[in-house]
């Protein structure tokens, strides 16, 4: 299938359910040099624009794609008389797809927050695919006690999203300690705009898929490298159970973050690039 362009210059894979996955793609690479390729997959509500800031540090020596999940930024989502399966084989073979597309035969996956859960399991089932994997504020699955919080006093997660609409859901969940960063009073508004770019109905669609993911029993299945970027201060994920994370998985490794709020791939960007930049050379040697 040909990859494809909408009006502004977005870059697309269509997969053969009828779904687009958005993509962006950068390398800063020296050209006449081979280079390894990492793909950077967000949280929920979240979408790949809002990794800007790591481009100028991991494009300079791996090429980088970032990708929209189902439902968020780009991608598109189910309408109304779509038949669309949320199943794990479908939300994994859509990666896949997407790397398919690209040409591209093994990545270092960088997931964040429920974006790792996602490399957990491409790992465990397809570690041909992976040169490695990093996980940064991921939990291994979603307890009751989250599933009500995200639903902020309605039916449940998925009707919060429909009804408070995307920015709505993100603007209650910021009001919670320890979940997104707003030291800088400038960059809550927006982030805020950045949400709203989903739609509600996209984000509860994949709320209902997430809420069921559960990466616990595949853990003990991964065999390539990790690295565990564990926040120190995170209301979606403890340090315990980051502590218990790292001990499913055979031979990873941790690095506790330090600092405020759960996305620490924005508090402390250069701590995680860091990190995860000096990972990743390790491997190489």
């Amino acid at each position: 299938m040909p990859l494809e362009k909408d009006s502004e210059g977005r870059t697309y894979v269509r997969h053969s359910n009828g779904q687009r996955s958005h993509y962006i793609l950068n390398s800063f690479a020296d050209p006449w040099k081979p280079h390894e390729t990492i793909l950077i997959q967000h949280g929920f509500g979240r979408h790949s624009e809002l990794w800007y800031h790591w481009v100028p540090v991991v494009s300079r020596q791996y090429h980088v794609i970032r990708r929209d999940l189902r439902g968020h930024g780009h991608s598109s989502y189910a309408k109304p008389g779509e038949k669309y399966e949320y199943t794990l084989d479908t939300v994994l073979g859509e990666i896949i797809d997407t790397l398919d597309q690209l040409g591209v035969k093994k990545v270092h996956f960088l997931g964040e927050s429920t974006g790792g859960m996602l490399g957990e399991l491409l790992a465990a089932r397809n570690p041909e695919r992976l040169h490695s994997l990093t996980v940064c504020s991921t939990p291994t699955h979603l307890p009751e006690a989250a599933l009500r919080m995200f639903a902020f006093d309605k039916r449940d997660w998925p009707t919060a999203c429909r009804e408070l609409g995307s920015q709505g859901w993100a603007e209650a969940l910021s009001n919670i300690p320890g979940t997104i960063p707003i030291e800088d009073q400038g960059y809550l508004p927006w982030y805020l705009g950045q949400i709203s770019v989903s739609d509600g109905e996209g984000l509860a669609q994949y709320a209902e898929f997430l809420a069921t993911l559960d990466a616990r029993p595949f853990l003990s299945k991964i065999a390539v490298p990790t690295l565990i970027l564990a926040p120190s201060h995170s209301a979606a994920t403890k340090l315990e159970e980051q502590q218990k994370l790292l001990q499913q998985i055979p031979g990873a490794r941790m690095e506790v973050i330090n600092g405020k709020g759960h996305e620490i791939y924005v508090t402390e960007a250069e701590k995680c690039q860091g990190v995860f930049l000096t990972f990743l050379g390790e491997l190489k040697r």
